[in-house]
């Protein structure tokens, strides 16, 4: 009776795994310099002080830009934020116009650490520097810039 059937089911034949190791790893993830930008720039903007991102300049043209059908290659979240990624890390740098009255050093430092830690967790990359330039500051009786559109 060693040749019964239930005697088979005891002894499965063994599963062979293909390929070994975890799946996670199996393949490769690229992370383009846009994502980690976007990233970046909603993680500066969330920081209580910061009134906005990119020079005066770079606003007036993006507001006209983002206008015209087709106009612009940078979206208003990635205005200011400028990215290089590698396989394993990323720089970043930021030009943002702050709020009068608050302390830029303090704004500039919880931009910093928001940045890296919204990057790091999202992506995986490690944020080896984050350069911080203020290019203005937003006084309370400044009417916001409104560019003129040239299109009727």
């Amino acid at each position: 009776m060693a040749d019964s059937p239930r005697s088979e089911q005891q002894n499965p034949t063994p599963v062979t795994k293909r390929g070994g190791g975890d799946p996670a790893s199996r393949g490769r993830t690229t992370i383009a310099d846009g994502v980690v930008e976007k990233i970046a720039g909603m993680a500066a903007r969330d920081v209580m002080g910061v009134h906005a991102m990119g020079s005066g300049l770079s606003r007036t043209l993006g507001a006209v830009r983002d206008r015209v059908p087709g106009g612009g290659t940078k979206s208003g979240v990635t205005r200011g934020v400028k990215a290089e990624v590698g396989e394993l890390q990323t720089a970043l740098d930021l030009e943002i116009v702050v709020d009068y009255g608050v302390s830029i050093s303090e704004v500039a430092g919880a931009v910093r650490e928001n940045v890296i830690a919204s990057v790091e967790r999202m992506t995986g990359l490690e944020v080896v520097e984050v350069n911080i330039a203020v290019s203005d500051v937003k006084l309370p009786e400044e009417e916001e810039e409104e560019p003129e559109s040239r299109l009727q």
